[in-house]
């Protein structure tokens, strides 16, 4: 069965608020069986509203609708669906109950305004909002059966959770489809090179959808299974995933959609292992990723952001030699600067970068976009040069930043036999 998400208010059409409601909905009504084919938004605008009201019920089973339940003058959702249904509006007792009783709890007199949120289209059920002041609706308009929420995010999402859900699992008995999603983190590919990677698997797959979500360095491999078997779907779902992990390898971060920061801080704790980081053209990048980890101080024990030449001599006890020798931007700096902050620290792995992220200072031989990273572990010292063609300097410093921790993941893989799942890195 298929389903639909509107929502309403000129401040949503405008794009002045972000509609977090519309993710919130669609999660849950894909979990529950349907399959979401469209969001729609429409200003304050009642032939707007209606018109959509009565599209959507002629092409879905199941809509939800937020925002427009207000005691205001731009509130008119109520009124447009009354329009759209081809009903009139009338005082809904068990409406007018809802509202009187959030006053009541809360030792105020009710404003005649609000008594206005108690009319209804005739007909509709009032579905009770425990915690404002605005009562939701259900109705049939065309084929659709329609919920009418609050926009306001929390009232909207404890009466889809506690109403909602549960009248759609209900009404679909017997009939219902399994939607199951899976996210798997990857790094180090392009999004075309991830998609050419997946074509066998679109062709092998026909009951499973993939996606591709980039959030920049990381691509996100998406897998939709749908079927009526809950086991028979999962089956299917686990057998294309374990294709997916293959095929990638260890550029795969986290079957479960996990960041780079979450597997690599994980990868440290469940080895018992320590980090310090010293930053130059990152400027302390790194180590924000890794200290948003909540329980990262398990793990993260130092940071320098050691830009200038003096400070990575005077706090990393870098050589001046080397850096007169080779420069900054090189391996062997690079080296010395992990090496300094691991003992410093006393951690059991430091790790360096030391690059050009633009858009200046580049030159023939060290151009924009060359890292240098050093890598300390508990029985040797790394060094790594990286070029990257970006010329935006906050993509250089986020893909330099992703590349350093990806050094580190890789090494506690290989170091302790292990990934973040079961079977990677074959």
């Amino acid at each position: 069965m298929i389903a639909e998400i509107l929502s309403t208010g000129d401040e949503v059409r405008s794009g002045a608020l972000i509609d977090s409601n519309s993710a919130h909905i669609a999660q849950a009504l894909e979990d529950a069986g349907l399959e979401v084919v469209r969001h729609s938004t429409v200003g304050d605008d009642l032939n707007a509203i209606s018109s959509i009201i009565k599209e959507i019920g002629a092409r879905a089973d199941f809509a939800v609708v937020t925002g427009g339940l207000g005691p205001t003058t731009d509130d008119i959702t109520a009124e447009a669906a009354a329009i759209a249904a081809g009903v009139d509006m009338c005082l809904d007792e068990a409406a007018l109950k809802t509202v009187e009783n959030f006053f009541e709890k809360r030792k105020r007199l009710i404003n005649p305004l609000n008594k206005k949120q108690a009319m209804l289209p005739k007909g509709s059920e009032c579905l009770d909002n425990p915690v404002g002041s605005a009562p939701g609706f259900a109705m049939k308009a065309g084929k659709c059966l329609f919920f009418f929420l609050p926009g306001v995010p929390y009232e909207m999402k404890r009466m889809l959770s506690e109403t909602v859900i549960p009248k759609i699992n209900k009404l679909q008995e017997g009939i219902r489809e399994y939607s199951i999603i899976k996210n798997i983190s990857t790094f180090g590919l392009t999004e075309a090179a991830v998609n050419e990677n997946l074509l066998p698997l679109i062709e092998e797959f026909g009951g499973i959808k993939f996606g591709l979500r980039a959030t920049f360095p990381e691509i996100h491999v998406k897998l939709y299974a749908r079927g009526k078997d809950e086991n028979e779907t999962i089956k299917l779902l686990d057998e294309a995933c374990a294709k997916v992990l293959n095929i990638f390898g260890n550029k795969v971060l986290s079957p479960q959609g996990e960041s780079m920061e979450v597997v690599v801080g994980n990868l440290l704790k469940n080895n018992n292992a320590t980090i310090a980081v010293a930053e130059s053209c990152t400027g302390g990048l790194i180590s924000d990723m890794l200290t948003n980890v909540s329980g990262s101080s398990d793990y993260f024990v130092f940071s320098g952001i050691t830009y200038s030449n003096d400070s990575k001599i005077k706090v990393l006890g870098v050589e001046k030699a080397t850096i007169d020798q080779f420069g900054a931007v090189h391996e062997e700096t690079a080296k010395q600067m992990a090496v300094g902050a691991k003992k410093l620290a006393g951690t059991t792995y430091g790790l360096s970068t030391s690059g050009i992220a633009g858009p200046s200072g580049g030159t023939e031989n060290k151009p924009v976009g060359i890292v240098c990273m050093g890598l300390a572990t508990p029985d040797d010292i790394k060094g790594f040069t990286f070029n990257f063609n970006f010329r935006n300097r906050m993509m250089n410093k986020k893909i330099f930043a992703y590349t350093a921790l990806d050094l580190i993941r890789k090494e506690l893989v290989v170091s302790h036999n292990q990934g973040p799942f079961s079977g990677a890195y074959v």
